[in-house]
């Protein structure tokens, strides 16, 4: 850590506590006595009100009301925030209303120096769904679905949530994730009623609202009744070094591998399938493919082995996802 990044750490540090002592520093941040006495006083010339105690276990407290100098940046660190910035154009995240008036400010807190980097950045770097032709035009408006952020404000506060589906109507769930796959946000969560995992899209929401509290599930009864559901998974493959890479290109979220070496060249895959759900079945299969040549197939429904019957899995060709 430089001394750059040492100073802002120790002024938060400070900031969130009524009193500290230059040893708590010293042993806090791994420095010297000599080193945190010179960064505490470096720290009250930039203007944090710190009130000196004498005695032998004399210390510091930070006068009430007192506001964090502002945070200095390293150059490198105004990088990795403006390309993080400039990476989220047309992904459709929640609260990017005011995309301009946000990258107006990030400029305004730096130098003049470190703004021009940061404008021949813009002009050099391209990202996924970027027109090359037009940098700063947005394919796609930058606004998520109306419904994610009022989910977002609701999970902040509640995991158990009623939903209205378009076609479904009333479900009653307990959120585990939320999610971007593929350009669509997803809820993964448990469905109290049909107790087990659902995945639903949050462009299928026309409403969200909190459960009542007198037919609720412990988080406890639910993480149970998941892991009894996972030991029930109908596909159990053997991945090799091939579909390892492969699974690491693109594996679907709910998906996940243990690995059976030290090295990560060998791995065990269990997942399932509801075979009587024909878009979920030719989903997955593709995904199997995919993954190449280099699996086994220890356990598969009929219906799975059925769909990849044409290729032989150990010796045949795989097609492209």
């Amino acid at each position: 850590m430089n001394k750059v990044e040492r100073i802002n750490t120790i002024m938060r540090y400070i900031n969130n506590r009524a009193y500290f002592t230059i040893s708590e520093i010293m042993k806090e941040f791994n420095i010297s006595r000599s080193t945190a006495i010179r960064d505490v006083r470096e720290i009250e010339a930039m203007g944090m009100p710190l009130v000196a105690e004498v005695g032998r276990d004399g210390g510091y407290s930070v006068l009430n009301n007192s506001v964090l100098p502002a945070v200095r940046f390293t150059d490198n660190e105004i990088k990795a925030l403006f390309v993080a910035f400039m990476a989220t154009r047309n992904k459709q995240l929640p609260y990017l209303k005011s995309r301009q008036s946000l990258a107006e400010k990030l400029l305004g807190l730096i130098s003049e120096n470190q703004q021009e980097d940061l404008v021949h950045l813009n002009k050099i770097l391209l990202f996924e769904g970027t027109n090359p032709n037009n940098p700063d035009l947005l394919e796609l408006s930058d606004l998520p679905h109306p419904k994610l952020e009022q989910l977002i404000q609701l999970i902040l506060l509640d995991s158990h949530l009623w939903i209205t589906i378009n076609e479904e109507g009333d479900v009653p769930i307990y959120l585990l994730h939320l999610y971007l796959e593929k350009g669509n946000w997803l809820i993964e969560g448990f469905d109290l009623e049909e107790e087990k995992r659902k995945i639903i899209p949050v462009d299928h929401l026309t409403d969200i609202r909190p459960y009542p509290a007198k037919k609720r599930w412990s988080k406890k009864k639910i993480l149970e009744k998941l892991i009894r559901q996972e030991e029930e998974m109908n596909i159990v493959l053997e991945l090799g070094q091939k579909a390892i890479a492969q699974f690491r290109k693109y594996h679907p979220i709910k998906v996940f591998i243990s690995y059976t070496d030290p090295y990560q060249a060998k791995a065990i895959l269990k997942t399932s399938v509801n075979v009587d759900h024909p878009e979920e079945l030719v989903e997955m299969t593709n995904w199997l493919l995919f993954l190449g040549e280099d699996i086994k197939v220890r356990e598969a429904p009929e219906k799975v082995l059925e769909k990849l019957s044409w290729r032989d899995m150990g010796t045949g060709s795989s097609s492209q996802f």
